[in-house]
């Protein structure tokens, strides 16, 4: 149901319930969806207020808007990224795009909060690097990530990664030929302003979140992120324990 008094923009709630029956096959499973027209009284609520909505979602990347033909689902499949113990983003996503492309948005020098040098085993505000990134596929957002180093052993990471746009490259040009993935954690939520405006997303779009640490191959940590991906356009695998002989 389409609630009046919830605070919430109708166009919002219309272009949430559109994008969740999209994804379950119930809207658009022809690949079409029904006119303005109908979807307005469908939801008790004029062309506008659905005009708003789609534009929401093409926004998104979810539907794609025709000039004199109408409106339809956009048919590219969500990505497959594999969470594993070298986990690494032009690795993760070969042969699914025909450009990768990695971006620093942000970057400072700042004291360790108490979860940071935590995760990174460094002393109550110690000095950390932060980088604030976004990549790309194909010249769409799919995810952005903060992430902190140890200021004294990654000096000039930031100015590295803006010429090498990759970690695992910067890595390597600052002493660490190798690194693991020790934990991560995934939660989702609704974007906040932030992804909205990295991510090209619209109000009620869900972000898959990642906490991660990696270590070197002496079990130090080396980097602690927290990564947002686009749901609708991203999925993450967790690989199994393959199989398992139970006779």
């Amino acid at each position: 149901m389409i609630e009046r008094r919830s605070g919430i923009a109708l166009w919002r709630q219309i272009a949430d319930r559109m994008r969740r029956e999209i994804g379950e096959g119930v809207l658009g499973s022809d690949g079409r969806m029904p006119p303005e027209m109908a979807l307005a009284a469908r939801f008790g609520v004029n062309r506008h207020t659905v005009r708003t909505a789609i534009a929401a979602l093409v926004q998104e990347g979810v539907l794609r808007a025709e000039q004199g033909r109408g409106t339809f689902v956009e048919g590219r499949k969500r990505l497959a990224y594999p969470i594993r113990n070298r986990t690494r983003f032009s690795e993760g996503l070969a042969g699914q795009s025909r450009g990768l492309r990695a971006e620093l948005l942000d970057h400072a020098i700042e004291k360790a909060s108490s979860e940071v040098s935590r995760a990174l085993a460094l002393a109550p505000g110690a000095a950390v690097i932060r980088l604030e990134t976004r990549s790309l596929v194909d010249g769409r957002p799919v995810s952005r990530a903060r992430s902190w180093f140890d200021a004294d052993r990654f000096q000039g990471m930031a100015e590295v990664f803006q010429r090498t746009r990759s970690i695992t490259a910067s890595f390597r040009e600052l002493g660490l030929a190798d690194y693991l993935r020790s934990s991560t954690t995934v939660t989702a939520r609704h974007a906040d302003a932030g992804d909205l405006r990295d991510l090209n997303l619209s109000p009620g779009a869900i972000v898959i979140v990642t906490n991660a640490v990696n270590v070197d191959t002496d079990g130090c940590p080396v980097q602690s992120s927290e990564t947002r991906f686009a749901a609708d356009r991203i999925e993450l695998h967790i690989p199994g324990a393959g199989k398992v002989d139970c006779s």
